[in-house]
């Protein structure tokens, strides 16, 4: 039985996060394969995640900068390590490169990280992204992440695209892999449904800025349609944003949703003016499947339905967004159309087995080839020799630290 280890920032929380929910497919995929699976993270598990024992997966919490942690990856002997995230392989890579350089090591990016926060900075100062915004520091590091492993998975088509036509990267270290979804079969009509709803993670700075647009075209939607509420709903919730809820206005702060599932099928439709961001949404995903029609922006929809008419609207300004929010609401063929659209986008771009048998195939592939394919890799060895000769002393500089043995 071949082993995967899973290095983890935090344990996932799949009602939290669409990364949560990622890791979760990723996991179930393995396990499909017969693999064992065990989960190590330096953080501590919430009440809110997932039960991975249920899934049959081992879990070792580990210190950082520790040497204990190379002692456990000998005994656990790994044929593939998965980090979660770059920061994560940035921590752990020179250690399992070094401990145990048979095991494949993958990068799940999640989304880039570096094409989210040019995409805040672009937004904070109210300017196009432009490449000077993308590539800072967190481009340089994360680029360096993916050229150090033998894949990295990459969640959207756009950003497959960037990375292989804008920034070069050879493809071979690249595989698509996006997040899943499926049709439900059972989904209330329109008549049975009534307002608005919002949903996200308040820790995601993008979530945040989406309630504030919400807010801000809240009033003349409500001037339109006076019955509608909506339910904002987010695991996280801070303050300021509890201080937005106004039952007056049918503005409704909820906080975390115990069962998406549920709030998605009594609401008629789905508000995602999302302001900036990368990845793919699995608020979107989620709303499709579920068929609940929704109106979000440019960026929210990239990368999601090809040339396909969309599950809802896609708009930018304010007005576009009250218009096409409360057009769809009130139109009930409109409503119906895009409920459609957005299931013939789940089954023809987001189903699970469109993609997992070229996952597994390219694994194997990977797995045989593994000492050439390295060998071809030029520019990661040379960003593994300058990781062990920087990170990997500055790491035991801090193990030393914290012993003591250092004045």
């Amino acid at each position: 039985m071949k082993h995967l280890v899973i290095i983890g920032t935090v344990f996932p929380e799949p009602n939290s996060t669409a990364a949560g929910s990622r890791m979760l497919q990723l996991i179930s995929f393995f396990r499909s394969k017969d693999y064992r699976v065990t989960f190590l993270c330096a953080a501590s598990p919430t009440e809110h995640s997932a039960d991975l024992k249920s899934m049959h997966v081992d879990t070792i919490a580990v210190k950082l900068n520790d040497s204990s942690f190379e002692m456990l990856l000998r005994q656990l002997n790994p044929d593939t390590v998965l980090f979660d995230r770059f920061t994560t392989e940035e921590q752990f890579g020179w250690k399992v490169a070094e401990v145990a350089p048979q095991a494949v090591r993958i990068l799940d990016t999640e989304d880039l990280h570096f094409l989210r926060k040019g995409r805040e900075e672009a937004f904070k100062q109210d300017i196009e992204c432009g490449l000077s915004l993308l590539t800072g520091d967190i481009f340089k590091r994360e680029m360096a992440s993916i050229l150090r492993c033998d894949l990295s998975l990459i969640i959207s088509e756009f950003e497959m695209e960037l990375l292989t036509k804008t920034f070069k990267t050879d493809s071979q270290l690249l595989h698509y892999l996006p997040l899943f979804a499926e049709n439900s079969k059972i989904s209330p009509d329109y008549g049975v449904r009534c307002n608005f709803i919002s949903i996200g993670n308040f820790l995601h700075e993008p979530n945040w800025q989406t309630v504030l647009r919400i807010k801000k075209i809240w009033n003349e939607i409500r001037r339109q349609i006076p019955a509608a509420e909506v339910h904002i709903y987010g695991a996280y919730v801070p303050q300021k944003a509890m201080q937005l809820h106004n039952e007056r206005e049918g503005f409704l702060v909820k906080g975390r949703a115990t069962e998406v599932k549920e709030v998605f099928s009594k609401a008629r439709v789905l508000l995602a003016p999302i302001p900036f961001g990368a990845g793919i949404k699995g608020k979107l995903l989620d709303a499709m499947s579920l068929g609940l029609p929704n109106v979000t922006t440019t960026v929210g929809a990239e990368a999601m339905h090809r040339s396909m008419p969309w599950g809802g609207y896609i708009a930018d300004s304010d007005a576009e967004l009250i218009e096409k929010s409360v057009f769809i609401y009130q139109n009930a063929s409109a409503w119906n159309a895009a409920r459609d659209n957005g299931y013939r986008i789940i089954g023809e771009m987001f189903n699970k087995d469109l993609f997992l048998s070229d996952f597994s195939a390219r694994l194997i592939q990977i797995s045989e080839n593994l000492s050439d394919l390295r060998a071809k890799n030029y520019m990661g060895q040379i960003l593994k020799h300058h990781q062990f000769q920087s990170t990997k002393y500055m790491g035991k500089w801090i193990e030393e630290k914290n012993r003591g043995t250092l004045n």
